[in-house]
């Protein structure tokens, strides 16, 4: 595929959807790969110059079955120009819901040409060793069937499969599910805490500050617990109420795992 270029776009607050897309390039082989990773609102571009790519790749996790309405407002200025593209997203073994749809829909909008789609697994943002779900995901077999998808989309750009203009479809529904009000909450630092800033650095939102102790501003967490999965010494913590009662229902509930999705334009 040297004479292709592809354009991969991505928010992922704990690097699972990042795996997962960079594992799909991989196997897809492009001649010219541009990255742009939303995740920090200094990354989003005045303009992701879609128009001469052969093919974008967008991806984002799933909150609540729902494509984070955080993301969406990275994306505001994607335009597509009648580019093909590729929509991924990675949920934590419970289910995708609506999320593939919103994402597909939101493309579409944007001008894109929905071509193909998936859905991945990654560890669950509230998996913890007490209440295990996913953990490790995107796994070694993850990324051995992102590589083959991307292979396969490489395949169909070769045969000029998705020239014909024929749709795609993907599970969900339309109007997509409601959005989860949730309690002005957000993990903590405990009296352990080294003072690094590595949960500073990963947040999305720029909700925590790292001085002599760490704020964080839980008007803007979106609970997506990357501080918490980037915490070396085990200090930073989740312990709201209602979220070890989901993390737990998702433990004993969600235990069985879960296969990659994909869905290809007919």
């Amino acid at each position: 595929m040297a004479d292709s270029k592809l354009k991969l776009i991505y928010f992922s607050p704990t690097r699972t959807t990042r795996r997962v897309l960079d594992a799909v390039a991989k196997g897809f082989g492009a001649g010219e790969l541009t990255v742009f990773d939303v995740t920090r609102e200094e990354g989003v571009p005045q303009d992701f110059d879609c128009a001469n790519d052969d093919l974008v790749i967008i991806g984002t996790p799933v909150y609540a079955g729902r494509v984070p309405a955080i993301a969406l407002e990275r994306l505001a200025s994607l335009k597509g120009a009648g580019v093909p593209a590729v929509l991924v997203v990675v949920y934590g073994n419970r289910a995708f819901d609506d999320a593939l749809l919103e994402l597909k829909d939101f493309s579409a909008e944007a001008g894109f040409k929905p071509v193909a789609a998936a859905a991945f697994i990654g560890e669950h943002s509230y998996s913890t060793k007490v209440t295990p779900v996913a953990v490790g995901r995107p796994d070694a077999g993850d990324i051995v069937k992102a590589e083959e998808f991307g292979r396969e989309l490489a395949v169909m750009f070769q045969r000029g499969k998705w020239d014909n203009g024929v749709g795609l479809n993907v599970p969900g529904a339309n109007p997509y599910k409601e959005r989860v009000n949730r309690a002005l909450v957000a993990p903590f630092s405990q009296g352990n805490c080294e003072l690094c800033g590595a949960c500073e650095r990963v947040c999305p939102t720029g909700a925590i500050t790292v001085g002599v102790e760490v704020v964080t501003d839980a008007d803007n967490c979106i609970l997506c617990c990357a501080c918490v999965k980037v915490c070396t010494n085990d200090s930073r913590k989740m312990e709201v109420p209602r979220v070890l009662e989901i993390s737990k229902w998702l433990s004993t509930n969600c235990a069985e795992r879960r296969e990659p999705d994909v869905f290809l334009a007919q």
